[in-house]
């Protein structure tokens, strides 16, 4: 049996130039951290007593004999890239699957993870962020960019850049203090709405040229805030406003971003003393986050008492395996030779 823990990721600045229609060209790059909400994936092999060879659970059971008939495209998929034969699965996770997290992209991370470590194998976090990058996008054909495999796999606070090349991962050094004073500032709040990201990507249509000049200011926007976050001499605050700014910019990316529900909440949120915030994500529900300054969290909290508020702190470890108990297994074409 094996069981791994990913992280979800909030992305802070740069989200749409991880986009390989954008960044091919124009280069790119993503300031975001994971933090200590996770997906647990479970794996083992399958005992032979049933009428069906293959068990998953996750929202919804299913109990199959050939990995065609799989529902799931991402776990149908993710079994025929590795060969996997013979499994009972099961998901389960801190925070609501379609939420703007990256939490799909997570348990990609999470199921190639546990599925090398049935097999035996260790695979270091860049084969996982790229394989798990190509499961989603050209395997299950889903829209979207790459920074959210990229982050459940590596963990951390980190830049990531973007470019013809490919991509790379440079962890943002901030001394403990100032990174504990951000992350006591921010303020994070279930919208209770939820939608698949890849649907927004294609409403919103970002590989368009049309968006690159909105894309490009977000991708500058970037050095801007790791500076903020970097320069000890910088007021930590400039970062909330930093926020205000690009949330307006993502909001002209697309109708999808953005409703008059969540605009309204936007709203409610800076009146009560939010510097600034954005929705996590694709856009069109999930998880509001606001930087709040500390002497006005309590108001904050007060005037968003209505959602969910969601406690957290920063991580850094990244898709890892918590529990390994390697199985005998021999498939069962092999056993009848």
């Amino acid at each position: 049996m094996i069981i791994t823990k990913t992280p979800f990721r909030m992305s802070f600045f740069g989200g749409g130039t991880d986009m390989e229609s954008y960044f091919r060209e124009n280069g790119g790059a993503v300031l975001s951290t994971t933090f200590d909400k996770y997906c647990y994936v479970n794996v083992r092999h399958l005992p032979r007593f049933f009428d069906y060879s293959t068990e998953l659970s996750y929202s919804k059971t299913e109990r199959v004999t050939s990995i065609d008939d799989i529902q799931h495209p991402l776990i149908r998929n993710a079994m025929k890239l590795l060969d996997m034969q013979e499994i009972r699965l099961t998901y389960e996770a801190d925070l609501p699957a379609r939420s703007g997290l990256g939490t799909s992209s997570s348990f990609a991370v999470g199921t190639l993870n546990a599925f090398y470590a049935l097999k035996g194998q260790y695979v270091d976090k860049k084969r996982l962020a790229d394989e798990a990058i190509y499961l989603e996008r050209v395997l299950c054909g889903e829209a979207g960019g790459w920074q959210d495999q990229i982050a459940a796999a590596f963990g951390g606070f980190n830049r990531i850049n973007f470019s013809s090349d490919g991509y790379e991962v440079l962890p943002v050094i901030i001394s403990p203090e100032r990174k504990k004073r951000l992350c006591d500032s921010l303020l994070m709040f279930f919208t209770g709405f939820t939608r698949f990201s890849s649907e927004v990507q294609k409403a919103n249509r970002l590989g368009d040229r049309s968006k690159f000049a909105q894309l490009r200011e977000m991708h500058q926007l970037v050095d801007e805030a790791e500076r903020i976050l970097t320069d000890t001499e910088s007021d930590l605050d400039e970062f909330g406003r930093l926020l205000d700014h690009t949330w307006n910019l993502k909001r002209q990316t697309g109708a999808a971003v953005s409703t008059d529900s969540i605009d309204a909440l936007y709203t409610r949120g800076v009146k009560a003393g939010a510097l600034g915030g954005k929705l996590l994500g694709a856009g069109g529900g999930g998880f509001f986050v606001f930087y709040v300054p500390p002497e006005r969290r309590d108001s904050v909290l007060k005037a968003m008492s209505d959602l969910l508020y969601i406690p957290f702190e920063f991580e850094n470890g990244g898709t890892r395996v918590i529990y390994y108990s390697p199985e005998q297994f021999t498939p069962r074409k092999e056993r009848q030779r």
